[in-house]
């Protein structure tokens, strides 16, 4: 992992895409995810090479990496990057999808693969992904089991974006659920969901058990004076 722009600070994005609109798009779309920063968009691999081996480029986190370049591939440049020490995170956004390409990049090292076309939610699932890791590997010292599922879980929990939900639920539904949450100043009860969002409460425990499997939520428990434990959930 890169060390980054240090705790508190926004993670720094460079966008890598032969099509200048597409760059811009994606780098529209990396700017509105809080806690992410565009600093810089590259149309070639020379361009992203330079921009990396630059000033700047000591403070990118991660690389938004195309596969088609006009001078090379994403993997190429993947590789040349580790050749020269260069440990910048990766996340594939390439409209490849033959399982060899999808292999080599496991390979290589990046941590997540996003098929062309996508919606601002897939990248956004994969940005906060990748967010909920790097807080995850905050720290020094030895982990113990549970910290090293949680590490290896925070890109898992990526993969259920609003785009791949499981048959039945609703990108909208779920996407409500987040917002709710995400704007609350602590762990809210499914009944509390419910009431924010305007959905049922049984709806609202569906998805919340969803996301929480997913790795998205985390659930806690509220003993009462009844002895039985509420369910509350908050964003990780």
């Amino acid at each position: 992992m890169t060390l980054g722009t240090g705790p508190g600070g926004p993670l720094e994005v460079l966008v890598v895409d032969d099509d200048v609109r597409v760059a811009r798009v994606n780098a529209a779309y990396v700017g509105k995810v809080a806690g992410f920063r565009v600093a810089g968009q590259a149309h070639t691999a020379a361009e992203a090479l330079a921009f990396l081996e630059g000033t700047q480029g000591a403070h990118v986190d991660l690389v938004l990496l195309d596969h088609y370049l006009p001078d090379g591939t994403g993997l190429s440049l993947v590789r040349r990057l580790r050749q020269l020490g260069h440990h910048t995170d990766i996340i594939m956004v390439t409209a490849a999808r033959d399982i060899a390409t999808v292999q080599a990049a496991m390979r290589h090292g990046a941590l997540q693969y996003l098929v062309k076309p996508f919606t601002f939610a897939g990248l956004r699932a994969k940005l906060e992904g990748y967010a909920a890791l790097r807080r995850a590997l905050e720290g020094d010292g030895e982990a113990g089991q549970d910290q090293v599922d949680r590490i290896f879980g925070a890109l898992g929990g990526a993969s259920a974006g609003p785009a791949e939900l499981p048959k039945g639920h609703s990108a909208l539904t779920a996407d409500l659920v987040r917002e709710v949450l995400r704007g609350a100043e602590g762990p809210l009860s499914a009944q509390e969901v419910a009431e924010r969002s305007s959905l049922s409460r049984q709806t609202a425990q569906r998805y919340l058990k969803l996301l929480e499997r997913t790795g998205r939520v985390r659930l806690s428990l509220k003993y009462g004076e009844t002895g039985r434990p509420e369910h509350r959930y908050d964003w990780v």
